[in-house]
């Protein structure tokens, strides 16, 4: 339904990162993520458009919303305490989604004119293009980027994908393009962390025939993951399918938030909080009975993800990650540039490898039209 109303309407689509198995990645008007982890051609389209249909999102962030009095807005939700709370909205529908977008498609008028559907293709053409250049880029000693690039065409049929808080959800949010049938999901609170490898246990019970793949950073498995490979391997001979891929970011340092405080609040990182041990995550998968892959190159990456793919067994894949790729949002503010320079010229630890990795990561930017700040 949601197709349908977007191809009569020219209109592009953005989804909310819980909603990121709601449409495949591979429609051209798809936009990707919205939000802080979002991508530039869903900035830019928020920035420009003229009318805003949100549809079963509680999506909170309204900053990366039009603009009030720019968009005229309908939503529809199955519940009305969510409706117009994020933006105002003309039209508040009260109903389940598809129900109400099949009672809404016969009164849209089929739109002629498709330059704005061109544009926007042609924006999310170019953001591919983008994150392909930006994983591709040298690191130090992986790119984190390039570890989720690699993944996604070899992601099978119908699988599970589960995201931890963190640095993680970044590429999870941008380089993974979901297809139709696969589901995928996060923890839907504020920066939870932990939730990453419990999905994926929950996902294999609900469908064991399911190839699941859960994608955390080092901070998360100290939390609970370590823990829970015993559940695993305790439980995995009762699955039909044995498939289970726990891929661990292995960078020593609590990501996420060392580059919030860079960004946000201009403060360098704080070693005795952010720093994190080195645990040898594949080599105790092995002494409990899985299977563990350790990946320091970069070019080991896609046949790491073939021999986890068919292994036998769950996998732990630990790869050695560089900590100074930033995270770049889709729109930077003037005053994020500024906090992230304070940073680096307070006595940033990593200052050096910062700026050469952000300095690769802009060398092609997609600069798109949007707001001026």
């Amino acid at each position: 339904e949601v197709i349908q109303v977007a191809e009569k309407l020219g209109a592009g689509v953005a989804k909310a990162l819980l909603g990121r198995a709601a449409l495949p990645d591979d429609l051209p008007f798809v936009t990707g993520s919205i939000g802080l982890l979002g991508t530039n051609p869903s900035w830019e389209m928020m920035s420009n458009c003229d009318t805003l249909l949100m549809i079963g999102s509680g999506f909170p962030y309204s900053e990366f919303l039009p603009e009030e009095g720019q968009a005229r807005g309908v939503q529809i939700d199955i519940d009305g305490r969510q409706v117009s709370m994020r933006y105002p909205m003309e039209v508040n529908l009260i109903g389940d989604s598809a129900t109400t977008l099949q009672a809404l498609l016969p009164h849209l008028k089929q739109k002629s004119d498709r330059s704005w559907r061109e544009h926007i293709e042609k924006s999310v053409a170019q953001w591919w293009e983008v994150l392909e250049e930006r994983a591709m880029a040298d690191a130090d000693p992986v790119n984190p980027q390039r570890v989720f690039w690699e993944l996604s065409p070899k992601l099978p049929d119908n699988c599970i994908l589960t995201s931890d808080s963190g640095s993680a959800a970044n590429w999870y949010a941008r380089d993974l393009k979901l297809r139709r049938g696969m589901m995928a999901s996060l923890s839907g609170g504020l920066a939870t962390m932990g939730n990453g490898v419990p999905y994926a246990i929950a996902a294999k019970f609900a469908y064991p025939e399911r190839v699941a793949i859960a994608m955390v950073g080092d901070g998360a498995m100290q939390m609970n993951g370590n823990a829970e490979l015993v559940t695993i391997a305790k439980y995995w001979q009762r699955w039909s399918d044995p498939r289970l891929i726990i891929m661990v970011l292995n960078n020593q340092d609590l990501n996420q938030v060392t580059w919030e405080m860079r960004v946000m609040e201009g403060d360098p990182k704080y070693e005795a909080s952010q720093n994190l041990p080195d645990f040898p995550y594949a080599d105790y998968a092995e002494m409990i009975g899985l299977k563990g892959i350790k990946v320091t190159e970069s070019e080991a990456l896609s046949g790491a993800w073939d021999r986890a793919l068919n292994a036998d067994r769950p996998v732990v894949l630990e790869v050695k990650t560089d900590p100074n790729i930033p995270p770049i949002p889709p729109h930077i503010k003037r005053e994020q540039a500024q906090a992230y320079m304070s940073a680096l010229m307070h006595g940033d630890p990593d200052a050096l490898g910062t700026v050469k990795a952000s300095f690769k990561q802009f060398a092609r930017e997609f600069i798109p039209k949007s707001r001026k700040h």
